[in-house]
C-alpha cells in the first residue's frame, strides 16, 4: 500500500494585534524589553552570556532585596518556580502549614501533597488576607511542621497578606517559609532578607513587565542547607536546584556546568526589565503602582463598581471588582477586546462570573491605560 502524504499547510506569518493588557497577566511589555529579545542569540555557555547572567542575578537580588547567593531565574513560568520550591525543600512525610485564601494557595496544597508531604490548611475567606492569628494557632497545634507556605499577593482575589508578620511566625516556630511573590515582585513592598523569607518565587510577566516564561527564585542559606541535607533525591530532574546552581554559579568562581539550554533571548528580556526597575528604583516603582491604583479606584467608583477586597488589604497592581448586577461578564470582556483592543481578566474559582480582575502591573501602570479603561468600560456598560 502506498504511504499517505499529509498536505503541505499554507500558513502566513503571524502578526498579533496591538492589545493593551490590563488583566492578571501577562502585562504590557516595555518596548525595550521586546526589542531585547531580537538581539543575536548566543550560546548558553558563551562567556559573554554568562557575564549577563551574573548581571541578572545581581538585578534579581536588588528586586528581591536579598543577598542570597542562590538567586536565579528558573527557565519556566512562575508555576515552575512554585514547584521548584516545594520539590527541592519538602520531603515525603513532612508537615507543611499551607495558607489558602484563593486559587494559588490551593495550588500550594496540591504541590505539597504531590511530593508525599502533609498539608495542614489555614483557610481564609476569598478576598481577605491570611489571618496571622489562625496561622499561629495552626503552628501551635502542629509542632512537627517544617514549613509555612503562603501567597503574598493572591492573584485570584487581589488580596495582600502580611508577609513580614507571617515570616516572623515561621521563624518563631522553627519553620522555613515558602512565599509566592508572582504578582508582588516589583509592585509592592517586598524585602526578602529583612522579613526573613526562606524560599520565594515570582514570574517575569507581571509587575516586571517582561515576556512570560521565566520565574525568579531565591533561597536563603537556611533553605539551601535544607536542600543539601535531603534524605531523598529531588523528584524532578529539571527543577533540581542542586544541579541548576552549578549553571548559575554558586559564588565560588568555579566553571559553569551545562544543565539545560537556557532561554537565551528571554533572559535578555528579563535583564532589560530588571534594569528598568533598578533605573526607576524599587521604592519609586512601589509608589507608582500605589498612585495609579488610587486613580483607577476613583474612576471605577464613579462608574458604581465596587471592590472585592477591603481597602487596607488591596493590591494596587491587581484590582478585583464585582461585576455590576445584570451585566454579562463574558460579553463585556469580549466587547472591550473587539472594540478597544483592551484585555481585562475574568474571575477565578468562587469569583468566576462574579468579578473582573484589572491589572495595573509594571508598564501597564500608566495614566493613559487607566484613561482608556475607564472610557472603554463606561461606554460598554452604558450599552448593556
Amino acid at each position: 500500500m502506498p504511504m499517505s502524504t499529509l498536505l503541505k499547510p499554507s500558513i502566513q506569518p503571524f502578526f498579533p494585534p496591538q492589545r493593551t493588557l490590563m488583566g492578571p497577566g501577562p502585562s504590557d511589555v516595555y518596548p525595550s524589553v521586546l526589542a531585547a529579545q531580537a538581539k543575536p542569540t548566543l550560546g548558553h555557555l558563551d562567556p559573554v552570556f554568562v557575564g549577563m547572567m551574573d548581571e541578572v542575578k545581581l538585578l534579581l537580588q536588588y528586586a528581591f532585596q536579598t543577598q542570597n547567593d542562590m538567586t536565579l531565574a528558573v527557565s519556566a513560568p512562575g508555576s515552575a518556580g512554585m514547584e521548584a520550591c516545594f520539590v527541592n525543600l519538602v520531603e515525603p512525610g513532612e508537615t507543611v502549614i499551607v495558607c489558602r485564601n484563593g486559587v494559588f494557595g490551593e495550588r500550594m496544597r496540591q504541590n505539597v501533597e504531590r511530593v508525599g508531604a502533609i498539608a495542614v490548611l489555614v483557610d481564609s475567606e476569598w478576598g481577605l488576607p491570611v489571618d496571622p492569628n489562625a496561622v499561629e494557632a495552626a503552628l501551635q497545634a502542629n509542632p512537627d511542621a517544617k514549613f509555612l507556605a503562603f501567597v503574598h499577593a493572591e492573584t485570584s482575589t487581589g488580596a495582600r497578606s502580611d508577609a513580614k508578620a507571617l515570616c516572623a511566625l515561621a521563624k518563631q516556630y522553627g519553620c522555613l517559609s515558602i512565599v509566592d511573590a508572582v504578582t508582588s515582585l516589583g509592585g509592592i513592598e517586598l524585602r526578602v532578607d529583612e522579613w526573613g523569607i526562606d524560599a520565594i518565587y515570582s514570574g517575569s510577566q507581571k509587575c516586571l513587565s517582561c515576556v512570560p516564561g521565566l520565574s525568579p527564585l531565591s533561597f536563603s542559606p537556611a533553605a539551601v542547607e535544607k536542600l543539601k541535607a535531603r534524605k531523598t533525591p529531588v523528584q524532578s530532574w529539571f527543577l533540581d536546584q542542586t544541579l541548576v546552581m552549578a549553571y548559575w554559579g554558586n559564588g565560588s568562581g568555579a566553571k559553569r556546568s551545562y544543565h539545560h539550554t537556557a532561554p537565551v533571548n528571554a533572559l535578555y528580556a528579563l535583564h532589560e526589565s530588571l534594569r528598568l526597575l533598578a533605573e526607576e528604583g524599587l521604592e519609586a516603582a512601589w509608589a507608582r503602582h500605589a498612585a495609579m491604583h488610587l486613580e483607577l479606584r476613583d474612576g471605577l467608583e464613579k462608574l458604581g463598581i465596587e471592590f472585592v477586597v477591603p481597602t487596607d488589604a488591596r493590591l494596587p497592581q491587581l484590582n478585583a471588582v464585582y461585576i455590576p448586577a445584570g451585566v454579562d461578564d463574558a460579553a463585556v470582556r469580549s466587547q472591550l477586546l473587539q472594540d478597544y483592543n483592551l484585555e481585562i481578566g475574568a474571575g477565578l474559582g468562587v469569583l468566576a462570573g462574579k468579578a473582573w480582575r484589572i491589572g495595573l502591573m509594571g508598564y501597564a501602570a500608566r495614566r493613559e491605560n487607566i484613561a482608556l479603561l475607564l472610557q472603554a468600560l463606561g461606554n460598554v456598560l452604558a450599552k448593556k
